[in-house]
Parts: structure tokens; sequence; C-alpha cells
């Protein structure tokens, strides 16, 4: 994925979200996890160096409240700001991009994860209608059925732990698309569903009769 802020972007769009309200450090972190949908959560590492830099040009100032440093934009950032509205309005729509492209990859790994389920319920299908090994007696019957009913018992907890693993990692992965701020369409969980049916239906129309 491409880099969220160009060479540049960031240390205006900081001095953006200061010119909303004064923040902290965390504060201005976690505000730039929040309007990027979580696909850039910059390090302490990052932001500070860049809010000293901007305490040392005169567009910001900071206050320290005990263990609490609160960083304020200047009238001198306020103009530099307004002056560079138009760069700002190119960022804000990049993370507007950014964010669809979390959607985008979302549908992509439902999808794949979908195809995979397909293949491993088909797979234990095949398994479970088998063509049976030779008889030689009534006990070989009896030995042979017994190892069949024993495959298709170990064949159905192979299909039914694939379900569970595509459960988990469908949920895993919707409810942190979610929890960043990504937006889940209707459309993408109506054509899961729809993957859903007719993987079942092809399950049940491979099982022997």
């Amino acid at each position: 994925m491409a880099p969220v802020f160009s060479h540049g972007d960031l240390r205006l769009y900081l001095l953006s979200l200061l010119d909303e309200e004064p923040r902290h450090g965390y504060g201005i972190i976690q505000a730039l996890s929040d309007r990027t949908g979580g696909t850039y959560t910059p390090s302490a590492g990052t932001v500070y160096p860049r809010l000293a830099k901007l305490e040392e040009e005169g567009l910001v100032t900071k206050t320290v409240y005990g263990r609490t440093t609160i960083y304020t934009i200047t009238e001198a950032g306020r103009a530099l700001v307004a002056a560079r509205r138009h760069e700002l309005e190119g960022i804000e729509t990049g993370l507007a991009d950014s964010i669809r492209l979390i959607a985008d990859e979302v549908r992509g790994s439902v999808r794949e994860a979908m195809k995979s389920l397909h293949a491993d319920l088909a797979a234990a299908a095949r398994d479970i209608s088998g063509e049976p090994g030779p008889t030689w007696s009534p006990v070989g019957d009896q030995d042979a059925a017994s190892e069949r009913r024993a495959d298709s018992r170990t064949q159905m907890h192979r299909a039914e732990a694939a379900v569970g693993e595509f459960r988990a990692r469908v949920r895993g992965n919707l409810r942190s698309h979610v929890a960043r701020g990504g937006e889940l369409d209707a459309s993408v969980v109506d054509a899961f569903e729809r993957t859903l049916i007719a993987a079942a239906a092809d399950l049940e129309a491979s099982l022997p009769r």
C-alpha cells in the first residue's frame, strides 16, 4: 500500500489537527489513526519530533500540565493552514481513498476466504464419497465398513475445523475493519451470504445419496 502521507503532508496535517483544537501527543496520534481508518498509526518517534520542529518555527506552543503536554496552534500556524487550505483538501481526499481501499481489501479477503472454504469443503466431500476398497469376506466387509465410517468422521471433523477457522478469520477481519472506522456495505454482506448458500448447496450435491 502506498504511504498515506506524501513528503511534507504530515507536517501540514498535524497543524490542521491543532487548528481544530489543542491536543496532547497521544490525542494527535489517535486522531491520525481515526482519520485514516486505522491505515496509519504513527509512532511517538514520528509525531513528537515534528511537533518540536513546529514549535521551533513558532507555529505551535506547548503547555505542560503535570505529565501531560498540550500543543496549541499559534496565529502564525493558523495563517499557514489558511494559506494552504487547498493542499489540505487534497490530503483529505487521499485519506478517504485510503479508507475505501481498506473496504476493497476486506471484500477481496472475504472472496478469497470463501474460495478457500469452498475448496476445503469440496475436498472433504470427495474424501467422504471415495470408492470403498476391495472386500474378501464378511469379516472383511465389516472391517472395511468400519474404516469408511471412521474415515467419514475424520473428514467431518476436518470440514468442521475448516468452517470454524474460516468463521474466525472472517469475523476477525470484519470486526477489525469496522473498529478502525471502515465502512461495511450491505452489498458486501449480501454477496457473502449468497456465496455461503452456494457453497452449502455444492457440498450437499457432492455427497453420495
